[in-house]
């Protein structure tokens, strides 16, 4: 029987340098859609508006899973943090398309029409998704 002797804690000091870079980058990315978006998710979060919360929601998932990806395939902190700023271009991006192509959204969220809030979200996670597969090349 083979015995491998291994120290798991060693790479403690890994995981919490990238997981708190990550935190920090996840809360800069919140920070910074919601001052590109004319509605207030949080304060509309706050007073129970459901299509705020979705579409914010699906603004953090889209951004989310291509940053996992990012995490996963980077070669240290300062990759991770380039390539994160390009997942938050790609997220905004796609935000600024969709208030293009459907002019008043912002409004609509902010009357709590759930079935824009929902459409938001869905971009943005596809929008996610697309950038996380491109990123593999």
């Amino acid at each position: 029987m083979l015995v491998m002797k291994t120290n798991y804690l060693e790479t403690l000091p890994n995981f919490l340098a990238y997981f708190g870079s990550s935190v920090a980058l996840t809360a800069l990315f919140l920070f910074l859609y919601t001052l590109v978006t004319p509605h207030r998710e949080w304060a509309l979060i706050r007073t129970g508006n459901n299509a705020a919360a979705i579409s914010l929601s699906g603004a953090a998932i889209g951004f989310a899973i291509p940053f996992a990806s990012v995490i996963i395939q980077s070669q240290n902190l300062i990759d991770m943090a380039i390539w994160a700023l390009v997942v938050l271009v790609v997220q905004i991006g796609a935000y600024l398309v969709a208030r293009v192509l459907k002019p008043g959204l912002s409004a609509k969220i902010e009357a709590g029409d759930t079935a824009h809030g929902t459409v938001l979200a869905a971009i943005a996670v596809t929008a996610g998704i697309l950038n996380a597969a491109c990123m593999t090349y």
